[in-house]
């Protein structure tokens, strides 16, 4: 019975030390709480600056909710963070603490990602946390394994060869068609290569002036794939031809209508290096060779210092041979 009596005493009076305990910790917490003075607005002013301040925080929550994943439910933390940074001014120990923030934020968030998924399907991957580190020893000045200009270096090398055996993987077979066909294309009767490598053959022989780079001529053409697909074709843009320089369209185009006499009619058999190259163009991939039929109607005139119409827009909005930007 004594025993029971002197457990139960043990454990009112942990309770009570437990009770006192809470009491002072939320005493504390609430010592520790800031005082928020209220806002006096005294002059026309003070409430533009105070109604400026709550204007800009438009649309605020949703972006931090979107782009930095943060809710209702931590804004007393936001607010904190962003009253410290405020309150620091010029301190640079604080500068320091604030770019460190962002800086990580900004490769976590955008580098790591971009990094990745251009090594992604090549014999190479990122790891982020080696990649921190790099980071970190960079600043530090640690030459264990790299120093910073050997470090570029290398990741340069690797990064081309990894996006050629990437591209590989990917076009190669797109590629070696295309050089295939071109290869037995060579040997057909009336087929003439050029030192550049643009094949062609004059369906019809125009008569009239040959276009200068500058001039704007007016075409007729279909646009084909080697395996027969029409990816373009003037005719399904209007009943007009198709009005631009020479000098705006991709190589191969650009080399026969500087020889075509107005009036011709030529079928193109263009390299992928003289088209789009690496580009992807909606129906065109990659190192794609291109057959065209070009009709040169006319020659509008030379109109270099004038923006020329554009072209017709290919099929998935592009222009059907004008350079693009890679």
């Amino acid at each position: 019975m004594k025993k029971v009596i002197l457990l139960a005493l043990a454990v009112v009076a942990s309770a009570s030390f437990c009770t006192v305990d809470a009491k002072k910790k939320k005493k504390k917490e609430v010592e520790a709480a800031p005082v928020v003075l209220p806002v006096e607005l005294k002059s026309s002013s003070d409430s533009v600056s105070y109604a400026a301040g709550m204007s800009i925080t438009n649309g605020l929550l949703p972006f931090l909710k979107q782009q930095h994943g943060i809710d209702t439910a931590q804004i007393a933390i936001f607010l904190k963070s962003f009253e410290e940074t405020i309150k620091a001014g010029d301190n640079p120990e604080a500068k320091a603490r604030i770019a460190g923030v962002e800086i990580a934020n900004q490769v976590k968030t955008r580098m790591i990602p971009g990094i990745t998924n251009e090594f992604k399907d090549t014999p190479d991957s990122i790891e982020a946390d080696l990649l921190y580190r790099g980071f970190t020893d960079a600043l530090k000045q640690d030459t264990t394994h790299f120093k910073v200009a050997d470090a570029e270096t290398y990741f340069k090398q690797k990064q081309e060869a990894d996006k050629k055996a990437k591209e590989e993987k990917l076009w190669g077979p797109n590629r070696r068609a295309g050089e295939q066909f071109l290869k037995e294309n060579a040997t057909k009767d009336s087929v003439i290569t050029t030192a550049s490598g643009l094949q062609y053959k004059v369906l019809v022989k125009g008569e009239g002036q040959v276009p200068q780079m500058t001039d704007k001529v007016q075409v007729n053409y279909e646009g084909r794939l080697i395996d027969g697909t029409v990816f373009d074709a003037s005719a399904k843009h209007g009943d007009k031809p198709a009005e631009f320089r020479p000098d705006q369209v991709i190589k191969g185009w650009t080399e026969a209508l500087t020889m075509m006499p107005v009036g011709s009619k030529w079928q193109l058999y263009i390299p992928q290096q003289l088209a789009y190259g690496e580009r992807n163009t909606g129906s065109i991939k990659p190192y794609s060779a291109l057959i065209f039929d070009v009709e040169l109607v006319s020659i509008v005139g030379d109109k270099a210092e004038e923006p020329a119409k554009a072209a017709p827009v290919k099929a998935k909005g592009k222009k059907p041979a004008r350079k693009g930007k890679k």
